[in-house]
């Protein structure tokens, strides 16, 4: 038997079809679409058509489905089935679950997650943190966001609104953020963060004359700059690059620090668009976040490790949901 996951964005539909060894053997994708016209029975439309085209070119009936699972932003009541809200999508307290069966025309299960909980959950069943009964997952993209596996569970708290990890506050009366409150970890740490501070630090370096490769990498562009920016001219030799990432570096393990002490993960993975610098993030991070961490003189430690199933992970976890 097969699962069916769906990473369901702002963007795109990403679908797939995943084997009991949590292997995507057939993938599609198609535009979600989202104006003003269209409604949430509109993209569940588009989606059941997706699901639907997948399973034929795969050359399977929904017979061979055990069941659907979706990956959304936003809130969703995965005992209920319904999208509670979605940021960016027109979807709010939507019963997926009954609309999509009903689309698709199935009385097979549909499961519905937050999309950094499923995600969690693909890395704690087919990823890095295979194995773990207990495992955080952050990703650094536009946002900082967070998923939290207990004893091979997600949580998401009572009211499915849990595990917002990059809107705890680590600098008090820090940065605006849009959840409505300052200094959240994720005005920091996310890659918007990260390229606010570049941005800042160019402009200061500006208004003294100093020379920085960065801005010969974006070109006098600040528009330019982006979540490499620092890392590509620190590793170039910049000194004003360094600067940037070491206070990145410092701003992230604060909130990292914060997630072990609380959680105590087997595993603490990265994902993200961050995550690309992969295991040169992890060394500069591992002695920084272990010499703060209230756990440091016991064993055994949590392990610090980039995430490895990257866009992959959103259709993984919703369909694992079902597995």
């Amino acid at each position: 038997m097969y699962n069916i996951g769906i990473d369901l964005g702002g963007t795109n539909i990403a679908a797939g079809i995943v084997n009991e060894s949590y292997e995507i053997i057939k993938k599609a994708s198609t535009p979600t679409n989202v104006t003003g016209e269209r409604s949430a029975d509109d993209i569940t439309a588009d989606i059941a058509a997706l699901c639907k085209s997948l399973v034929a070119d795969a050359g399977l009936t929904m017979d061979d489905i055990s069941s659907i699972g979706i990956a959304t932003p936003g809130t969703a009541n995965c005992e209920t089935g319904e999208i509670i809200y979605a940021n960016n999508l027109p979807f709010s307290h939507y019963d997926m679950q009954s609309k999509l069966s009903e689309a698709l025309g199935t009385s097979k299960r549909v499961y519905i997650e937050n999309d950094a909980n499923a995600a969690a959950k693909a890395e704690s069943v087919a990823g890095v943190a295979k194995g773990s009964k207990y495992s955080v997952m952050i990703t650094l993209g536009t946002g900082v966001g967070g998923g939290i596996i207990i004893d091979d569970k997600v949580y998401s708290g009572f009211n499915f609104a849990g595990a917002e990890l990059g809107h705890t506050v680590i600098v008090k009366n820090g940065r605006q953020c849009t959840c409505g409150r300052r200094g959240c970890w994720e005005t920091y740490s996310s890659a918007t963060g990260l390229i606010r501070t570049t941005r800042e630090k160019l402009e200061d370096a500006r208004k003294i004359g100093k020379h920085t490769i960065m801005e010969e990498m974006i070109g006098g562009d600040l528009d330019h700059i982006s979540g490499r920016t620092a890392f590509n001219a620190m590793r170039n030799g910049d000194a004003l690059g360094a600067e940037v990432v070491d206070e990145y570096i410092s701003y992230l393990v604060t909130g990292l620090v914060n997630i072990i002490n609380i959680f105590q993960p087997n595993v603490l993975s990265i994902g993200g668009g961050i995550s690309n610098e992969g295991d040169s993030l992890i060394e500069l991070l591992h002695d920084r976040v272990f010499a703060e961490t209230y756990s440091r003189d016991g064993t055994p430690q949590c392990e610090l490790k980039i995430a490895t199933l990257k866009n992959d992970a959103g259709i993984i976890g919703a369909a694992a949901l079902g597995m």
